[in-house]
């Protein structure tokens, strides 16, 4: 199997269930490990043959601009869009931070991970 990567994607975006979070907004990283057969892009050097990331990228950017109040939520919204857009994807693996929640406390971020295997 092979994977492509997508590193500490970072948004800032409306998430979160208290007022100031959803009128100030947070920073958010996103990071995603993707299971796919590269084995054809491999040998033609052709972009259709792979998994195109910017459009991955847009997809988890479309997601992260529709406000939320929980990281679940918007974590499992861009797991189900991957894998429903993205058939050739055959698993996921994704992790979703928000840096300095708002706890009270020193915090340096809350962090999600799913994972998915078709």
């Amino acid at each position: 199997m092979r994977r492509i990567i997508l590193e500490n994607m970072e948004f800032h975006a409306y998430h979160g269930v208290l007022e100031h979070e959803k009128k100030e907004g947070n920073t958010f990283i996103v990071s995603l490990s993707i299971d796919f057969d590269t084995s054809i892009a491999g040998a033609s050097d052709c972009l259709e043959d792979t998994l195109n990331y910017q459009w991955v990228y847009d997809a988890v950017k479309e997601e992260m601009e529709t406000p939320s109040e929980l990281i679940e939520h918007i974590a499992q919204r861009i797991m189900d869009h991957l894998m429903f857009y993205f058939p050739q994807v055959e698993a996921i693996s994704l992790s979703l931070s928000k840096l300095n929640p708002p706890l009270g406390g020193k915090v340096e971020k809350v962090t999600i991970q799913l994972e998915e295997r078709r």
